[in-house]
């Protein structure tokens, strides 16, 4: 029972600063007139989604195994989304357009946003990192999640710089395969698919492995 209270807190407590998230955004488009920043919202919306797909997962996991249908689907819809909360991170370069007397609160909401995401991407990925070392060795473990953490940085990379989106993988299959297909078969020509990814990759990596010790010392602390 008090797993359950303090999940629940967490989840609260998430909920609260995404709120806090989305009315930044209602004051800019009031007083500042940044409508057209709408898309953050969309996107934190999406950032929920592998939060969300994790627990139902852990929870279907409790009574069936992960080899079956349903525990492979529920994985393949949460990788799928999985980088839209890492993908919040880049919504930074949208600073640019803010107006110089306002950059500040830009800053502010932008930050909020990418705050956002990278917390409920890394809860997500922290929670199924949890159950596959109930599973495997420690080191297969850590090998797939820094797996999962290099197709996310990868993902980010289509989104922000080709525009595909998890829905194109739906919708428009033959794109995005084509595009990812290229870019394998000829990595020369496209240095700057590498240097993104590899930038997000070691970012996030670095983000989640501190986060990941100070659980561990978190948990070690004398409770109150």
């Amino acid at each position: 029972m008090k797993r359950t209270r303090v999940g629940g807190q967490l989840l609260t407590a998430l909920g609260l600063t995404s709120l806090v998230s989305v009315g930044l955004y209602l004051i800019s488009a009031y007083y500042y007139g940044a409508q057209p920043f709408w898309f953050l919202v969309w996107n934190l919306v999406l950032a929920w989604l592998p939060l969300l797909l994790a627990i139902a997962l852990i929870r279907y996991l409790k009574n069936q195994p992960w080899v079956s249908g349903s525990g492979a689907a529920l994985t393949v819809l949460w990788l799928a989304f999985l980088p839209n909360s890492f993908y919040l991170i880049s919504d930074l370069v949208h600073l640019g357009y803010a107006p110089s007397s306002q950059t500040l609160y830009y800053v502010i909401m932008l930050f909020s946003f990418s705050f956002n995401g990278l917390i409920l991407g890394c809860l997500s990925l922290y929670l199924l990192h949890i159950e596959l070392l109930k599973r495997l060795r420690a080191r297969t473990a850590h090998l797939y999640i820094g797996l999962v953490l290099l197709l996310c940085s990868f993902a980010v990379y289509l989104g922000r710089y080709l525009r595909w989106s998890t829905w194109d993988i739906i919708f428009h299959p033959i794109g995005v395969v084509f595009d990812v297909s290229d870019r394998i078969i000829n990595p020369v020509a496209y240095g700057q698919t590498f240097q993104v990814t590899l930038l997000f990759f070691v970012l996030i990596v670095s983000i989640y492995f501190t986060l990941w010790h100070i659980v561990l010392a978190a948990r070690k602390l004398p409770r109150a």
